[in-house]
């Protein structure tokens, strides 16, 4: 069985419509939750393009960026986000063991970026750029901070997403929050390539 057709006899609802109305609701619930993502995180790009320049005598942008570093969180967040879409082509195949690869794999990539970042952020603050010291500091740790906790989120939803297809297989309820979980997942990798180009490639220029 597929998991196109796994969902239509798992579907919620009296009947057929019923079914496809709760999903699609669920849908648009969760594109209004990205929308809202994104205008937070507009306003966080924002508050870093201004502030970006405050930096009250203390370290710049150029001094404390490791470009070959963030290249690297940048590739395995990329590659996380490549291999959860393998993932989805074995959902729409209904091949529930490819599905639990596919999130272990991005699952270990994503852990490998976010360790990154934490180490960086590590370094920064033993290097006495605190959030404290500046303006830019402040508005860098916010906004990349966000991004990160985000990525946590993440990957907390990939591990209880390989609790449910374990436990329940590939039905159409956990099929549908995988889809979900994919476009978060992506959604994040799009809000980093902004990251990486607006902080860290413009800070070294």
């Amino acid at each position: 069985m597929t998991a196109s057709e796994a969902a239509a006899l798992a579907a919620p609802g009296s009947g057929e419509h019923g079914g496809h109305d709760a999903e699609a609701l669920r849908s648009l619930g969760f594109w209004l939750y990205l929308m809202s993502d994104l205008v937070i995180f507009s306003a966080l790009f924002a508050t870093y393009v201004v502030m970006a320049e405050n930096f009250a005598g203390g370290p710049t942008a150029k001094e404390l960026f490791h470009l070959p570093g963030v290249l690297a969180e940048t590739l395995l967040l990329l590659t996380s986000s490549a291999v959860y879409g393998l993932a989805m082509i074995a959902l729409h195949k209904g091949d529930a063991k490819g599905v639990r690869l596919g999130l272990v794999v991005t699952f270990l990539l994503g852990l490998g970026f976010l360790v990154m970042e934490l180490r960086e952020f590590a370094q920064m603050i033993a290097d006495g750029a605190t959030p404290q010291r500046s303006g830019f500091l402040s508005a860098f740790f916010t906004l990349v901070g966000t991004h990160g906790a985000h990525v946590a989120m993440g990957l907390l939803w990939m591990l209880v997403m390989l609790a449910q297809v374990a436990a329940k297989g590939l039905t159409g309820p956990v099929a549908g929050r995988l889809l979900r979980l994919g476009m978060f997942w992506h959604f994040l990798d799009i809000v980093w390539i902004g990251v990486f180009t607006v902080v860290y490639l413009l800070g070294v220029v």
